[in-house]
C-alpha cells in the first residue's frame, strides 16, 4: 500500500513539475493575438480557407474600437471597401433594416449619416450592434475564441530558423501555430518576437517628406483662435505653467522625435432622458486641469469642444474637437511601450481627464451658459457598456508602435506619386494626426503642435509587404494593425475598415503559403491576388 501511495504521489508531482505551459498547450494553423475589428476578419477569412484558427483576445469583448464607441465610420472612398469589411457594413444595414432595432427613435426620425437608401451598406452604429456582429461572424465560423489573455510581455518570443513556433501568454498557456498575426492596436507581438518597429514621428529626411516630424506650421487646426495665457498667475513665467501645457520648444521644423498622437475615448452619449446617466463627476476631479479651457471660453470662444455625430437611436458617436477638447495633449507617448499595469495607469488617466472634462461642460460656472444647458442635456447610455458604468471599454489607440516592413507605406503612396506593386486593399482617407504636444510660443501664448490633415487624393493601394517583417527578422509573422507605414501615411490608413482589410488579406496570405508550403514571402503576387479577389476583396 505505501508503495501505491508514494507512486502515486511522484505521479501527480511529476504533473505538477511540468508546468502550467505544458498543459494548457493548443496548436492552429493560424494564430491570431487580437480580437480587434481586424483580428476578427482575419479569423473568419482564415476559417473560410479551411484553416484552424485561434483568436486571442486580451480583453472580454470583440471588435476593438468598432465596438467601443468609433460607430462613425471614417473612410473617405466606401467603394474602396471590399471583402469581410463591407460584409459587416451589410449586417449593420440588415439591422437596422428590421423596425425593432429602433428602440429610441423611429428610423424615419434619425437624421445621422451614414444609412443611404441607395446603398448596399450602412456606416453608423450602435457600440453593441457592432459586437453583437462581430460575435456572430465568429459563432458562424465555429472559431476557437480565447478571451483574457494577455502576452506575458517581460518575456521574449523565441523564433527558430526565422519562425515563431508559439507564443505564451501571462496565465501560462501557450499557442503553437505555423503562422501568427499580430492585430493588436498595440503591435506587442512583433515587438516581442524583435521585429523592427518605430514609435513617434520620423523626420521628414527620412522618406523624403513634408508631413512628418515636428509640425507647428501646419497645425492650423484645432487651434487655439483666441490668445490664452499659459501662465498659473497671467503674464508671469515664474508662477509656471497651467495643466497640460510643457516647458519648451516644441522641436526643430520637421525633426522627428517620440512624441504620439493624443488618444481619447470616442464617446457614446444619449440625450434620451431614460436611457442618460448623468456624466459623473471622477472621485479625483480637479478644475485646475481645465484652465486653459475656462480661460479659452473667457477669452471669446463659443463653440462646444466636442464633435458629436449621431449613430441611430439617438446616440452619438462623439470625437475631439477643438483646441481644448477630448484628446488629452501629450499623454500618448509612454503607452506603446509600457506594460500591462502602466498602461492601466495611462487608460486611467485619460478616463479621469475625459469624465472630468465632461463634469465640467456641464457644471462649471465659467463655461457659457448655453454650452453648460448642451452637456446637461446629454448623459452616458444605460443600454451600452453595461459592465462598464456606460463608458466606453477601450481607450482609443490612434497610433502606437509601426512596423518596419519589407515596404514602408510613405506620404508618397497616399499622394499617388508611387504606387505600391503589390495591392492587398486600399486605403481612402485624409492624411490625419492629432496633436502631440501643447507648448508656448514665442509670444508667450499657448499653442498646440502636430495636428496636420491633407486631402485631396484618390484611394491608393497598400502594399503586401507593408504587413510583412523584413524576411530575415521573422518569417512566418504577418502585422495588419500596426502596419509598416510612416507616422503620416499611418494617419491616412489607420482606419477600422482597413484594419479589416488588411486582416482579411493577412490571413488570406497566410492560407495560401500554407498550402503551397512556403513563407509568405515566397508567394508569387499574381496567386495572392487571384485570391483575394476571390474572397471579395477590391485591389484598385
Amino acid at each position: 500500500m505505501r508503495t501505491l501511495v508514494l507512486l502515486a504521489l511522484l505521479a501527480s508531482l511529476a504533473v505538477a513539475c511540468v508546468g502550467p505551459s505544458a498543459k494548457l498547450t493548443t496548436r492552429h494553423d493560424i494564430v491570431v493575438y487580437g480580437g480587434t475589428s481586424a483580428g476578427v476578419a482575419a479569423a473568419v477569412a482564415a476559417a473560410r480557407e479551411g484553416r484552424s484558427v485561434a483568436l486571442i483576445e486580451p480583453t472580454q469583448h470583440l471588435g476593438g474600437l468598432s465596438s467601443s464607441g468609433l460607430g462613425a465610420t471614417d473612410i473617405g472612398n466606401k467603394r474602396a471597401i471590399g471583402g469581410i469589411a463591407r460584409e459587416f457594413y451589410r449586417r449593420v444595414r440588415s439591422h437596422y433594416d428590421d423596425a425593432s432595432a429602433w428602440t429610441w427613435e423611429q428610423r424615419s426620425d434619425f437624421k445621422g449619416h451614414g444609412h443611404r437608401p441607395d446603398e448596399d451598406a450602412s456606416w453608423t452604429f450602435e457600440p453593441h450592434v457592432a459586437e453583437k456582429i462581430f460575435e456572430d461572424l465568429i459563432a458562424q465560423h465555429r472559431i476557437d475564441v480565447f478571451r483574457g489573455e494577455r502576452l506575458d510581455l517581460r518575456r521574449v518570443v523565441p523564433l527558430r530558423h526565422g519562425r515563431i513556433r508559439a507564443i505564451e501568454m501571462e496565465s501560462g498557456r501557450r499557442f503553437e501555430g505555423a503562422f501568427f498575426i499580430d492585430a493588436t492596436y498595440e503591435g506587442d507581438l512583433l515587438a516581442r518576437a524583435g521585429v523592427s518597429h518605430h514609435v513617434g514621428r520620423e523626420p521628414n529626411s527620412r522618406y523624403g517628406e513634408t508631413l512628418n516630424g515636428v509640425q507647428t506650421l501646419n497645425a492650423t487646426k484645432h487651434q487655439f483662435t483666441q490668445r490664452v495665457d499659459p501662465y498659473v498667475r497671467p503674464g508671469d513665467p515664474s508662477s509656471g505653467l497651467v495643466w497640460g501645457v510643457h516647458a519648451g520648444s516644441p522641436g526643430e521644423e520637421g525633426a522627428g522625435d517620440e512624441r504620439v498622437q493624443a488618444y481619447c475615448f470616442r464617446l457614446c452619449a444619449t440625450d434620451v432622458e431614460t436611457n442618460r446617466i448623468p456624466f459623473p463627476k471622477p472621485t479625483d476631479y480637479d478644475v485646475r486641469r481645465y484652465e486653459l479651457l475656462l480661460r479659452y471660453f473667457e477669452a471669446g470662444e463659443t463653440k462646444a469642444p466636442w464633435h458629436p455625430l449621431f449613430m441611430p437611436n439617438r446616440k452619438t458617436d462623439a470625437n475631439n474637437n477643438g483646441a481644448f477638447s477630448f484628446d488629452m495633449i501629450g499623454a500618448a507617448d509612454r503607452y506603446a511601450r509600457a506594460e500591462w499595469s502602466e498602461r492601466a495607469r495611462i487608460v486611467d488617466e485619460h478616463k479621469s481627464y475625459q469624465q472630468g472634462l465632461l463634469w465640467a461642460l456641464a457644471n462649471e460656472p465659467r463655461v457659457p451658459e448655453a454650452i453648460r444647458a448642451e452637456f446637461q442635456r446629454f448623459g452616458l447610455p444605460k443600454d451600452e457598456f453595461e459592465d462598464n458604468g456606460g463608458w466606453p471599454r477601450l481607450l482609443y489607440i490612434r497610433e502606437a508602435r509601426r512596423m518596419i516592413g519589407e515596404y514602408v507605406m510613405t506620404e508618397h503612396e497616399c499622394r499617388g506619386a508611387r504606387v505600391a506593386p503589390r495591392s492587398i486593399g486600399l486605403a481612402a482617407y485624409t492624411m490625419d494626426s492629432h496633436n502631440v504636444q501643447r507648448y508656448v510660443d514665442a509670444t508667450g501664448a499657448v499653442r498646440n503642435e502636430g495636428d496636420v490633415q491633407v486631402g485631396g487624393f484618390p484611394p491608393y493601394p497598400i502594399d503586401f509587404g507593408a504587413i510583412l517583417p523584413k524576411r530575415e527578422q521573422c518569417r512566418n509573422l504577418l502585422v495588419p494593425v500596426c502596419m509598416s507605414a510612416s507616422h503620416i501615411a499611418y494617419g491616412s490608413i489607420r482606419m477600422e475598415p482597413v484594419f479589416m482589410v488588411l486582416g482579411q488579406s493577412a490571413a488570406v496570405a497566410a492560407s495560401l503559403a500554407a498550402r503551397q508550403g512556403v513563407d509568405p514571402h515566397e508567394l508569387d503576387y499574381e496567386d495572392l491576388r487571384a485570391r483575394l479577389i476571390a474572397t471579395g476583396q477590391v485591389l484598385e
